[in-house]
């Protein structure tokens, strides 16, 4: 088995946490400049969260220069904090065959890691309150890059200096909910894994080119697909 690399995008993918990042980045928005309807004009998924703050300072009328979106970010993530500890139990929940996967795939030896548009702390955050932080080895983040496919290379240069071999020789799995994360796989020539969790259907995610496409990981053959087998 070639070493493998796997790159969990979080949000619609990992986990549903019923609205806590729109909603902490909405309060940061108001918090530093007095309102969010900035937010409400466009789709997050697949967004990074640097994008996702560029986007909605520009459609504000504020330059987004890069101290603007740093400041935005550091108040969303003192603010996710808050709206994580809140998040109601019965809505924020680790999807089906996740568990399954991760603890299968470590136990295999592959790199599990993380691609996602989370910045580290929101990522961390986000991941903790449902204790699957600390599976993930490495990752690509949305304080890697702006452009998911730059933050998803290097996730995937830091699963080959996990594993210890070139990342020639590695096989790259992204697994994600969004049309974005299949196109940030394309451009690194990796595999991808859509599945029908987030806000796109297995259906969509398929004919945007998907290398495969579950209703979920728990799906039949989903697994063995993820594994390679």
């Amino acid at each position: 088995m070639r070493p493998t690399i796997l790159l969990f995008d979080i949000d619609g993918t990992l986990i549903t946490t019923g609205g806590v990042g729109r909603r902490a980045i909405e309060r940061a928005f108001r918090e530093l400049h007095g309102e969010s309807e900035a937010c409400t004009s466009f789709r997050f998924d697949g967004m990074t969260d640097r994008l996702i703050a560029r986007t909605g300072l520009t459609i504000l009328g504020v330059e987004p220069t890069e101290a603007a979106i740093d400041a935005l970010l550091t108040a969303y993530v003192r603010l996710l904090e808050d709206e994580v500890e809140r998040a109601d139990a019965a809505k924020y929940r680790v999807h089906d065959g996740i568990a399954e996967a991760l603890a299968t795939a470590r136990h295999l030896g592959m790199g599990v890691g993380l691609g996602t548009g989370n910045v580290v702390e929101g990522a961390r955050i986000k991941l903790s309150r449902v204790g699957i932080f600390e599976k993930f080895a490495f990752g690509g983040f949305g304080s890697d890059a702006e452009d998911r496919a730059a933050l998803i290379l290097r996730g995937a240069e830091r699963g080959a200096e996990h594993l210890k071999v070139p990342l020639a020789e590695c096989r790259v799995v992204v697994i994600g909910d969004t049309p974005k994360d299949i196109d940030a796989a394309v451009s690194i020539g990796a595999e991808s894994i859509g599945v029908g969790t987030g806000g796109f259907s297995t259906r969509e995610l398929a004919e945007h080119g998907a290398t495969h496409a579950f209703d979920s990981l728990a799906a039949p053959g989903a697994l063995d697909v993820m594994l390679g087998r």
